[in-house]
């Protein structure tokens, strides 16, 4: 069994994706810390083909080098908007008809694997701080609560495994 080359690999332009029909999904970024994390949640979202990724409060912003060694370029491909308070991001998304759901642990969070998204929603996930998660004001405003099952002694998991494992789920579930 041979790798193949990465010509092989018949990926799009950043022309070509600008121009694809996208995943109907916006990344949010509540006040995330690390650039690493945020470049991780870019080049996820270019994977997937997710329409936009929205850098909120404390969020670092491209251009800038750390961000870029994780999302090897994907900063380029992949629409994104900065807004100071994650709340004004909600409010817009809402009023584009996106349903908002925070990825956090709650009393009424719905389990990832028992979340059924509607094929014809466009859906807004919320990836909160590494250490404090999705503010309880943003979770308030969100039309629900996703958490991702975990079963070690460990109550979370990284953004950018976060990120990856809600995509990759909600990617399969719409159909993409």
């Amino acid at each position: 069994m041979r790798k193949l080359l990465n010509e092989e690999l018949d990926r799009k332009s950043v022309e070509e994706f600008k121009l694809s029909s996208k995943t109907p999904i916006v990344i949010v970024l509540d006040n995330v810390r690390s650039l690493n994390n945020v470049g991780s949640a870019f080049r996820t979202a270019d994977a997937f083909l997710v329409e936009a990724v929205y850098l909120c409060g404390i969020t670092g912003q491209p251009p800038n080098k750390e961000i870029q060694k994780t999302a090897l370029g994907a900063t380029e491909s992949v629409a994104w908007k900065y807004f100071e308070n994650t709340l004004d991001a909600v409010a817009e998304l809402k009023a584009n008809n996106y349903v908002v759901y925070a990825i956090e642990q709650t009393e009424t969070a719905i389990m990832l694997n028992n979340f059924i998204p509607s094929k014809k929603q466009h859906i807004a996930i919320v990836f909160g701080n590494e250490v404090k998660g999705v503010e309880q004001d943003v979770i308030d405003a969100s039309e629900g609560v996703i958490e991702i099952p975990q079963i070690g002694t460990k109550h979370s998991l990284n953004i950018s495994v976060s990120v990856g494992i809600v995509l990759w789920d909600l990617f399969l579930k719409l159909g993409s």
